[in-house]
């Protein structure tokens, strides 16, 4: 082995956190999928990209990448806080839950991606389950202009999951549910690329609450009936017009999504690994961005990605890095991973 290959060696991953919380608008991944060109930038800078399902999940569409870690938000937030540790995996054993408030059309086509993914992927899907009732989803937004949502029966939702560890031992939990169908104000301003995701609160609330319980990488698939064909749809919305199922990126992502580890003596990577977080300039009031800003980390605020929460670093003390875009924040996260102060990379070396 030559003296470069070990030095190399010797040097630990280059590990980047990516948030764009779900449900503000951001202009840069408030869409399905829109902010995945970002992500794999990053990854040819960073060895570790981290980021959570909303930002990859594109709904028929997905990039998969071996450095990009596929973590929910609920896990994302107890990694930052030091309580778990992300375990990498080779391949994750899925399981489907499928609403009972799914007519038998949209359920046989929720069924129809899992043989999908099965024959043509070679995904391990273990089984699904079918709720015991309706889940019951709701839809809110509030005065902010951010969306939230409540579940009628989440009981039913656990048991479903439960079901599926007990029967078939699943190791990552994929959740459809029946949303309500909507063509109101504010479903039309977001297909024009100028709102906020009306379901992105209520798909959160679902993966939290599985993930909290059980400790299993989740994420969420909405059942929706295809909206009315429009020529004026914008494109960072074009991904959720182009069939009638959002679960093959989901069931993409979660194959190889990394686990849950309690315990720094059962390894995997935990927060102290973390290089860089990257976060819309005015959405830093996250669980996750605050713990890591109190544990020194360099935080990177994007300007240009803007937002309904107009929660800047400056108002909660956060010393950030402020940049105007993401190409700006991928050059200041190349500098740091070589070892160089960003500061001196531009106006003639001078601060």
């Amino acid at each position: 082995m030559s003296a470069f290959v070990q030095l190399m060696s010797l040097q630990r991953p280059y590990t980047a956190a990516v948030i764009i919380p779900t449900g503000i608008g951001a202009r840069i991944g408030g869409y399905a999928g829109d902010a995945i060109p970002v992500i794999r930038a990053m990854a040819q800078v960073a060895d570790w990209v981290v980021t959570h399902p909303n930002v990859l999940n594109g709904a028929m569409l997905y990039w998969s990448l071996p450095q990009v870690w596929y973590v929910e938000g609920y896990a994302l937030d107890r990694w930052a806080a030091g309580e778990w540790g992300l375990q990498p995996v080779h391949q994750q054993r899925l399981g489907v839950v499928l609403d009972a408030g799914m007519e038998p059309d949209l359920q046989l086509r929720h069924r129809q991606v899992i043989q999908a993914a099965q024959a043509t992927l070679g995904l391990t899907i273990a089984g699904e389950v079918r709720t015991d009732e309706p889940l019951g989803v709701g839809l809110q937004t509030a005065d902010s202009g951010a969306t939230w949502g409540t579940l009628a029966h989440p009981d039913s939702l656990l048991r479903a999951v439960a079901q599926l560890k007990e029967q078939y031992q699943v190791t990552a939990v994929a959740v459809v549910a029946r949303f309500p169908d909507a063509q109101d104000e504010a479903v039309i301003r977001y297909r024009q690329g100028q709102g906020v995701d009306p379901l992105a609160g209520a798909e959160a609330v679902i993966s939290h609450l599985v993930v909290r319980t059980f400790h299993l990488p989740c994420a969420h698939a909405p059942a929706l009936r295809p909206l009315p064909l429009d020529p004026t749809v914008a494109p960072p919305a074009a991904a959720e017009e182009l069939g009638y199922t959002f679960l093959p990126s989901v069931l993409v992502g979660l194959s190889r999504a990394p686990g849950y580890v309690s315990q720094r003596a059962q390894g995997g990577v935990w927060t102290e690994q973390v290089d860089a977080v990257v976060v819309p300039g005015t959405a830093c009031g996250g669980a996750a961005v605050l713990h890591w800003a109190t544990q020194g980390k360099l935080i990177i605020a994007v300007q240009d990605n803007t937002s309904r929460m107009g929660v800047a670093p400056q108002a909660l003390g956060i010393p950030a890095v402020t940049v105007t875009s993401y190409l700006e924040a991928i050059g200041v996260m190349a500098a740091h991973k070589a070892g160089v102060d960003w500061r001196w990379c531009g106006r003639g070396g001078q601060h």
